[in-house]
């Protein structure tokens, strides 16, 4: 006599649990992938949350500062010198400033030039970076040449000395001129990046495949190289963009940047230092704005950073 094979017996238990990782199972779809996996990463951060929540108030307050001012403030943008460096009060949290006006209402107006500066001087930069970092990554040769000497000469070049030199020149000092400097000392860094991930990809497998396979250099370099070879450069311009803002507020602090009657929180910083001590308000408020919007696209690009490296996971 044989034995025959006896068949387990599957409960109702099993068929549950098969069921239930099948649905939680990613679809072919789904398949994972590290931008889908460094925004999974991404989204649990506290940190992150907070920043992106303060970069958006922020952005409220540069794109609509009238309609916060009304809101937040007793009697809007008055002015009166009665009222000249008076403290916070119910209707006033943040105070007066020098000419009697509400203060709250003038940090609000301030966002707007720190905001525009940091993100055309970034966006401006970040488009020199990927196009010259292409064609001195792809082709080498003279142009490579070039660029890398003209980089060399950009860094050695100090900032704050540089910038004075170069807004002298602008006899008005208006944003478009503040634009104009801080991308012509701030394009280096991310080209430099941008040309070393072209290097490092020219010689892939796939590249390598696709120029067999009779690809044109342009299809290579946008369709095979940039996609892998910019989130790097990427994360480094979020990080480019608090150091803009930064470096914006300090030359209109040093007088060489935007000039009165504009608002900005540099100029407002200016003029608190001869108060701060009897009227710490008029340093502190502008200062904490700086601060936080600043500490918010660095925190930003240091877990875009994270997610992204690979070294991490």
């Amino acid at each position: 006599m044989t034995d025959t094979a006896r068949t387990p017996e599957v409960t109702s238990d099993a068929l549950k649990d098969t069921a239930a990782s099948d649905a939680t199972r990613p679809l072919p779809s789904e398949r994972a992938s590290l931008s889908r996996d460094a925004w999974l990463e991404l989204r649990l951060r506290p940190t992150v949350w907070a920043a992106l929540i303060t970069l958006l108030l922020m952005t409220a307050m540069a794109l609509a500062p009238g309609a916060l001012t009304s809101l937040l403030t007793e009697g809007g943008e008055r002015c009166d010198l009665a009222d000249s460096k008076r403290g916070p009060s119910a209707g006033h949290p943040f105070g007066f400033d020098l000419q009697g006006c509400d203060y709250l209402a003038q940090v609000i107006r301030g966002t707007r030039p720190s905001l525009v500066a940091g993100l055309s001087v970034t966006a401006t930069s970040l488009l020199i970076a990927v196009v010259l970092g292409l064609l001195c990554g792809f082709y080498g040769g003279w142009l490579d040449a070039v660029v890398s000497r003209v980089t060399d000469i950009f860094f050695g070049l100090p900032f704050v000395l540089g910038a004075t030199v170069i807004l002298v020149a602008f006899p008005d000092h208006g944003l478009g001129a503040m634009i104009l400097v801080l991308t012509a000392l701030g394009w280096t860094t991310m080209t430099r990046i941008m040309r070393s991930q072209v290097i490092a990809l020219a010689d892939a497998d796939y590249v390598r495949a696709a120029r067999m396979l009779g690809a044109r250099p342009v299809r290579l370099m946008l369709r095979h190289i940039l996609p892998n070879a910019i989130t790097p450069v990427i994360v480094v311009a979020m990080l480019n963009v608090g150091a803009v803002i930064s470096g914006e507020a300090t030359l209109d602090f040093l007088g060489v940047g935007l000039q009165y009657p504009q608002v900005s929180w540099g100029l407002q910083l200016n003029a608190a230092q001869a108060f701060v001590l009897d009227h710490p308000h008029l340093l502190l408020f502008p200062a904490l704005f700086l601060s936080a919007t600043v500490l918010s696209f660095i925190l930003l690009g240091d877990a875009v950073r994270d997610a992204f490296d690979p070294r991490l996971k």
